[in-house]
């Protein structure tokens, strides 16, 4: 097997978009940090990469704990001595509901994981980015459709997710002096084991329910690997890969 040409760590990488770009990264000739909640999921990743799983490290992470991504990108320098690319993609659903609905407690996780948890990784990885040699690196943020237009009854996740645009300019303006290159990837309707309610109808702004499209994830992978492709003096800074005819531009 040949050495790896870049090192990536990816959050979420169990399952939906995460575990997509996670293979796609493997396949491409990446060597991969797949972390993620429970390490089962992860071994799957692993297992579905056939042999290029060979360059793959499984390492169980909960994003909202600053000590569990201090280990994460630990394990990873030990491993790898540097990395290349961080793809910040893990996050969370609160149940769809109105706002006046939602709990502290369904609010709080929301934030923790979607946002806190994106700036911790994003933290540690300028950490070894600035000091690494060659210096610098890229981080890919997962901003979703609902950073530029909500859905009824997803107050949490709008709000972080807009949220992570503003951090998103804020590690872009911060890392010019590393070389560390920060943009962001907006994913409408990619379809995973995430979107498979979606084939059941969606709830709309007008109170109708509708079935949306949905596109093969593997057009977000190609869009990653695109953004990753370009050398640390040009950025995407921004993306949207979306289904065609899903209802967003002229959402509401």
């Amino acid at each position: 097997m040949a050495a790896p040409k870049k090192i990536a760590l990816v959050t979420g990488a169990g399952s939906g978009i995460g575990k997509q770009i996670s293979l796609a990264l493997l396949r491409e000739g990446y060597a991969v940090v797949l972390a993620g909640r429970r390490q089962e999921p992860l071994e799957e990743t692993v297992k579905a990469a056939g042999e290029s799983g060979v360059n793959a490290l499984v390492v169980p992470a909960d994003v909202s704990d600053p000590a569990s991504v201090k280990n994460l990108f630990a394990r990873t320098k030990e491993k790898f001595g540097r990395l290349d690319l961080l793809f910040n993609n893990a996050g969370i659903f609160a149940p769809p509901m109105s706002l006046e609905e939602l709990s502290y407690e369904q609010w709080k996780s929301a934030v923790d994981i979607n946002l806190t948890g994106v700036f911790l990784c994003t933290q540690e990885a300028f950490r070894l980015m600035k000091e690494q040699s060659p210096r610098g690196g890229r981080i890919i943020n997962n901003g979703s459709i609902s950073a530029h237009a909500p859905r009824p009854f997803s107050v949490s996740y709008t709000a972080t997710k807009h949220a992570i645009t503003g951090l998103t300019k804020s590690t872009s303006l911060d890392g010019r002096r590393y070389d560390i290159a920060c943009g962001q990837i907006d994913i409408g309707n990619a379809s995973t084991d995430m979107t498979e309610l979606m084939k059941k109808g969606t709830l709309q702004a007008d109170g109708s329910t509708q079935v949306e499209p949905t596109m093969d994830a593997g057009h977000v992978a190609k869009a990653i690997l695109y953004m990753d492709s370009l050398p640390l003096d040009a950025n995407v800074q921004f993306m949207t890969v979306m289904a065609t005819k899903m209802p967003f531009i002229g959402r509401g």
